[in-house]
């Protein structure tokens, strides 16, 4: 039956699939009533909405192609109301021109084409993140700004912890000393939109789970921003080190992603030939703190 139900759906487009998948539902499957009142033998949209946690016209408008791109996080809610197969999910997602979740952990390795790229980068500044934020690996030139973070345990190289720390005892820092944010409201919805696609991408990773439970129960502005949905987009942005050595350093921070472990490379650098790139190169002059191996 399943089989069968799978191939209903391919060469539907998205609003009929959907339809279908709902129609073949028994509602005493899901421990609804099944009265003569009923028209149909499925769930109604209203049941489908309720389970999903969407609203109702936004399902009719879903299932008479009137809304053609669901995010992620209503597919991922589709697929669990509709109780589909590993691969009718991935069929699911596809049709919305999604990329389907990957049931794997989220990927802590960082590819040998990657790192030999970023050890060929000179003078900068460069740390890697795993999709959920976990710091990874960084450059001899990040511990020269940043101070080494080699020194602190990795439950506390999450930069997410960092911005939305949970109680007042929680000193998650990534930086060893003061770094000051221009438009921190951005940098705050750019994380939570990671992390929100991180858990359309990697649904069942249990660390991703926990983080999330974490910061939506323990700090009031993630929560927030959490529950709004809200998505945004890391664009450039500047921050100032204030170095214990050198002093201030102005640098632009570039976040690239890497698309099919979606690792997050940040980047510091400073204005060439200003003297902010004089101050972060003596930074760089002493030994240095040595990058973990990958």
């Amino acid at each position: 039956m399943e089989d069968m139900a799978t191939h209903e759906g391919i060469g539907l487009g998205l609003g009929a699939t959907i339809r279908a998948w709902r129609e073949r539902l028994s509602p005493s499957d899901l421990g609804l009533p099944s009265g003569r009142s009923r028209r149909a033998a499925g769930l109604r949209r209203e049941e489908l909405a309720e389970r999903a946690g969407l609203s109702v016209d936004y399902v009719v408008r879903l299932e008479q192609g009137r809304s053609t791109a669901p995010s992620a996080q209503v597919v991922a809610s589709l697929a669990r109301a509709l109780r589909l197969t590993t691969v009718e999910r991935e069929h699911l997602y596809r049709m919305a021109g999604l990329v389907p979740p990957n049931d794997e952990p989220i990927p802590d390795h960082l590819p040998s084409g990657v790192h030999r790229v970023l050890n060929r980068l000179g003078d900068v500044a460069v740390a890697v993140f795993a999709a959920d934020w976990q710091m990874i690996w960084w450059n001899p030139g990040w511990a020269a700004l940043l101070g080494d973070p080699s020194a602190k345990a990795p439950e506390q190289r999450n930069f997410a912890r960092e911005r939305f720390p949970v109680g007042s005892g929680d000193d998650v820092r990534i930086a060893s000393w003061p770094v000051l944010v221009r438009n921190g409201d951005a940098s705050d919805l750019a994380i939570v939109s990671d992390l929100r696609r991180a858990t359309g991408r990697f649904p069942r990773d249990v660390r991703l789970a926990e983080l999330i439970r974490q910061l939506t129960a323990g700090n009031p502005t993630f929560a927030r921003l959490w529950s709004s949905g809200t998505v945004a987009a890391h664009r450039e942005d500047r921050k100032t080190v204030l170095h214990p050595e050198v002093g201030s350093v102005e640098v632009d921070c570039d976040v690239l992603t890497d698309g099919e472990s979606d690792l997050k490379i940040v980047i510091l650098t400073a204005v060439p030939g200003s003297s902010d790139e004089g101050r972060l190169r003596r930074t760089m002059t002493g030994d240095g703190s040595r990058a973990p191996s990958s």
